[in-house]
């Protein structure tokens, strides 16, 4: 008897239960939800106008549930309008937006951390791209950047990959898929997507190395700073020339140095500001240095201290400026003072940058510490070696092993 009741028991609990009336059921139609339900002896159905995403699905469970609440306690609005997608409904709003939408909500997030519009060029730049590539949808030709971000999936970040590796460079388009990326994890964290289509494709693109930069040799330094200081229209930033080469900071932090930064012996300063585009913000790294400056260095900084000191001396002054007496500009300083002159000594064009790139490669020549080099420059040793040891002497030797 008892083995006839498990039985019984197993039988029933295999059938399936029957969901009570006014139980409302999601679908998915061809990737679109909508609500199927039974309505006084009638069955009806509508379509939210949501594409079937788990985060669309919420949604329409809140919705399903309503429905149900409004059937028990007769408050159903027959014509479904209480039920469907708002126009005010941010939830909705925010699941509907273009991808083009996706990257400028990804730029206003990111302009309210940055301090330097630059910063964000390279969201401006990809949105560019996107709005290149074609794609067809529904027999429509239309850009990528007018497709729902939450619908753009694998097959359309691949489309849009193969496009641009016909028109970028490699570094290029490396920059360009890692920028798209960001977007879509900020939209993932945001919950306005729920796939980023671009991350698998980063590892795909292999940039070829580039050339250690080519540092000055110690008779170019010599005829730069001679060419600076013989010509008529130039000779102003020879001192500003000698200190990126003396100390190997970065150009900007040059540009943003100021009195208050040196002591009252111009033997130290301290570097921890830049200024570029008439923005002043953090170094590069976001980490401050003090270094001791050379005999010779200290002794043309106290020269131009002298030179400009009166009771009205303002700490705050930039100690490099132009001729006019304005913060240098990077930009016209390369364009006009630094390849007219390299021209005219006759010494192969390199970027004012690469004074930077001198000074470590000859201290590591001259034997000095890889970590005092990455301590007077704000490296660390690992990127030091890598992208600026362009000299012969500071790579590693083969051993001799044969006779």
């Amino acid at each position: 008897m008892a083995h006839s009741n498990r039985g019984i028991t197993g039988r029933q609990t295999g059938r399936q239960k029957k969901q009570p009336k006014g139980t409302v059921k999601i679908e998915s139609d061809k990737g679109w939800l909508r609500l199927r339900f039974t309505y006084q002896g009638k069955r009806r159905a509508f379509a939210l106008g949501l594409p079937d995403t788990n985060i669309n699905r919420k949604f329409a469970e809140q919705k399903a549930r309503q429905i149900e609440l409004d059937i028990i306690s007769s408050n159903f609005d027959s014509s479904l309008q209480k039920y469907k997608p708002q126009k005010n409904n941010e939830d909705a709003k925010t699941n509907l937006i273009t991808a083009e939408e996706l990257i400028l909500k990804f730029i206003e997030y990111k302009s309210k951390l940055v301090s330097s519009p630059r910063s964000l060029e390279k969201y401006q730049t990809v949105l560019t791209h996107l709005q290149s590539v074609k794609f067809k949808d529904k027999a429509i030709t239309d850009s990528l950047s007018n497709k729902l971000a939450i619908d753009l999936q694998q097959d359309c970040s691949e489309h849009c990959y193969n496009y641009l590796l016909c028109k970028l460079a490699p570094i290029t388009l490396k920059q360009s898929i890692v920028s798209l990326s960001a977007c879509w994890q900020w939209g993932i964290n945001q919950e306005i997507v729920e796939f980023d289509p671009w991350k698998s494709l980063i590892k795909r693109i292999k940039v070829p190395p580039k050339p250690m930069p080519k540092p000055f040799t110690k008779q170019e330094i010599k005829a730069i700073i001679q060419g600076f200081e013989q010509d008529k229209y130039y000779s102003h930033y020879v001192v500003f020339v000698e200190f990126l080469f003396g100390t190997g900071c970065r150009t900007g932090e040059a540009i943003g140095l100021c009195w208050k930064h040196l002591n009252e012996e111009c033997s130290n300063v301290w570097i921890g500001e830049s200024l570029s585009r008439g923005i002043r913000k953090s170094t590069k790294t976001n980490r401050a240095r003090t270094i001791t400056l050379t005999s010779r260095l200290q002794s043309l900084l106290l020269s131009m201290k002298s030179k400009n000191f009166d009771e009205n001396f303002d700490l705050d002054r930039p100690v490099f400026r132009s001729r006019e007496g304005n913060p240098i500009d990077d930009h016209n300083f390369r364009n006009r003072a630094w390849k007219s002159v390299l021209a005219k000594v006759g010494v192969e064009y390199r970027k004012p940058y690469n004074t930077r790139h001198t000074l470590i490669s000859h201290a590591l020549d001259q034997g000095m510490n890889p970590v005092a080099v990455a301590q007077l420059t704000g490296h660390d040793v690992q990127t030091l070696y890598e992208n600026y040891a362009g000299n012969v002497n500071s790579r590693p030797m083969l051993p001799e092993i044969l006779e």
